[in-house]
């Protein structure tokens, strides 16, 4: 099955600085985005939505800008071209406005429930931090 990466972006009411830590941290991150959050000694994060328990590792990350989880599978395509999704901090230097951008590699083609998928995470991360 072929991957498909989906891109948007959400404004946020909040700085980066007061974001990062709902992107990075497992419990941040159990807040908005999943029904719960754990990290192993191994750094590897288990996301857990529906009772189902989807496996990651933060790849890449950089203080107050951005994260990117890598999903862990055991299909071997999978481990050549792995799924992951990033979360992008970005300031509009013009009218300090805060952006969530927001790139999402899977097998999900949908674009519309995409869509909705993550705007309502990013209207749970909102409520969460008031922004």
């Amino acid at each position: 099955m072929s991957k498909h990466l989906f891109t948007t972006d959400f404004e946020i009411n909040a700085s980066p600085k007061m974001l990062f830590p709902y992107l990075n941290t497992p419990s941040g991150l159990a807040q908005w985005m999943a029904d719960d959050v754990n990290v192993n000694e191994d750094k590897v994060y288990n996301f857990i939505w529906d009772d189902e328990d989807h496996l990651a590792r933060l790849v890449s990350h950089r203080a107050n800008q951005y994260v990117k989880f890598e999903f862990i599978s055991d299909d071997e395509e999978d481990q050549s071209d792995p799924s992951y999704f990033e979360l992008r901090l970005e300031t509009n230097d013009l009218t300090q406005s805060t952006f969530i951008k927001i790139s999402d590699y899977s097998d999900m083609d949908d674009t519309e429930e995409l869509m909705d998928l993550w705007e309502s995470l990013v209207e749970n991360l909102k409520e969460t931090v008031g922004g």
